[in-house]
């Protein structure tokens, strides 16, 4: 056995124990789940039973997993630099594991707009965080104030738009793979930004 295999097979056997307390999961329950004896799921645990193909198969479904997230050694690339858009005050980030989401941060300056045909829906949703500031979220025939700390949470097909009250405020929002597609696109700016701002 070589020591990349060495260390790939104990962190696996990790997981699956770290897996199996955060469910609040007995090694009798797991055990039933996955159709293994007690005994030979506590081996597999403490490294004194080899792992096998089958058995990993049928411990990632009765954990709620895939086997590839349960084997997964991909940790090469844990800092990510933003992709820095200056025109719009904007940093974005890809998230990797979730190829279609990507997190925006954006310093919003302008009040949002007094025109409710400036607002934008588009398909996706949108989770946004007030960092700090305070900002106005029109969402459909709503005006919210949303404070540092606050977030909210919308589907994007409701017309929308986002504008600082009372000062500068910054935002960080998570985009899914339609929202993203259509702020990329040009359709509004930022996070439940006002076109135009």
């Amino acid at each position: 056995m070589t020591q990349e295999h060495g260390e790939l097979d104990s962190l696996v056997r990790k997981r699956i124990r770290a897996l199996r307390v955060a469910q609040g999961m007995s090694l009798e329950e797991l055990a039933t789940r996955a159709r293994l004896s007690q005994s030979t799921l506590s081996r597999i645990e403490n490294g004194q039973r080899r792992l096998a193909l089958d058995q990993l198969v049928t411990l990632a479904r009765a954990l709620d997993t895939s086997l590839d997230q349960l084997v997964e050694t991909g940790t090469d690339d844990v800092i990510a630099n933003p992709v820095i858009d200056a025109s719009r005050g904007m940093l974005r980030w890809p998230i990797k594991a979730e190829p279609g989401m990507t997190v925006l941060r954006q310093r919003l300056t302008a009040p949002p707009p007094d025109n409710p045909a400036r607002m934008r829906a588009h398909p996706g949703r949108e989770w946004l965080v007030v960092l700090s500031g305070t900002a106005t979220l029109l969402l459909g025939n709503r005006r919210l104030r949303v404070e540092t700390n606050q977030a909210a949470e919308f589907p994007t097909m409701l017309p929308h738009a986002m504008g600082a009250e009372g000062g500068p405020c910054d935002i960080l929002g998570i985009f899914d793979r339609d929202a993203r597609r259509s702020h990329q696109r040009g359709e509004s700016p930022g996070p439940a930004s006002a076109a135009g701002q």
